[in-house]
């Protein structure tokens, strides 16, 4: 019987030039085009006829996995923790896109107010649900302005006086005058899988965890 084609989702960007390592080291291969920057295609034939690799944004790759689209992701546990789905089960480690989810302001601001006295926050970030359940738990209500990037502007511009957002070395909050008040969680990123999928496809995906876990 003919083996059902297996889709593995992979993020756009920094983390995708750091996943093709990890890919290679567990002997699966994309297609030569996946590696062409002028292909507007966005799903892949690999070495391996039944597996193929889609490439869509960081954030999608959570409800590809969700919705059963993707049978496995490869997936930051910042956006883990952002949709925290019972669908999505997330064994194995991959040790790669480490940094750190922070709160941060300006010098100017901070000179002005204690954090430890917040009981209101107006914060710009991409992770809304982390973000009001971390002051949550410090009896503070933010109130999350949702942008999808550009996030250092949004002090300087009046837009909040605060943010949420990853930081790996803290350069881009140093240029943007901005400093870490505090880290809401260490991230790195994860090798994921749709529990519904798991179950009925087991054997295919479980092979390809035993590559991963290799590693």
């Amino acid at each position: 019987m003919k083996q059902r084609d297996i889709i593995i989702a992979l993020p756009k960007g920094r983390i995708l030039e750091q996943a093709l390592p990890i890919l290679k080291k567990a002997n699966i291969f994309p297609e030569k085009s996946f590696f062409n920057k002028n292909d507007r295609k966005l799903k892949f034939d690999t070495n391996i006829p039944n597996i193929k690799i889609i490439i869509v944004r960081s954030f999608d790759v959570a409800t590809f996995l969700i919705y059963g689209a993707a049978h496995l992701a490869i997936i930051g546990s910042d956006v883990l923790e952002e949709f925290s789905h019972s669908e999505i089960y997330s064994p194995i480690d991959l040790k790669i896109g480490q940094c750190r989810l922070v709160v941060a302001t300006t010098e100017e601001i901070l000179c002005d107010e204690d954090p430890l006295t917040w009981s209101y926050v107006r914060v710009a970030t991409k992770y809304p649900n982390l973000t009001s359940g971390h002051f949550k738990k410090r009896g503070v209500h933010a109130d999350c302005i949702k942008l999808n990037g550009a996030m250092e502007l949004a002090p300087s511009m009046g837009l909040c006086r605060r943010i949420v957002d990853l930081s790996e070395s803290g350069k881009t909050l140093r240029a943007n005058g901005l400093i870490e008040i505090e880290e809401i969680m260490k991230v790195s990123t994860r090798l994921a899988v749709n529990r519904s999928s798991y179950k009925t496809n087991f054997e295919q995906i479980n092979n390809i965890l035993k590559r991963f876990e290799k590693i």
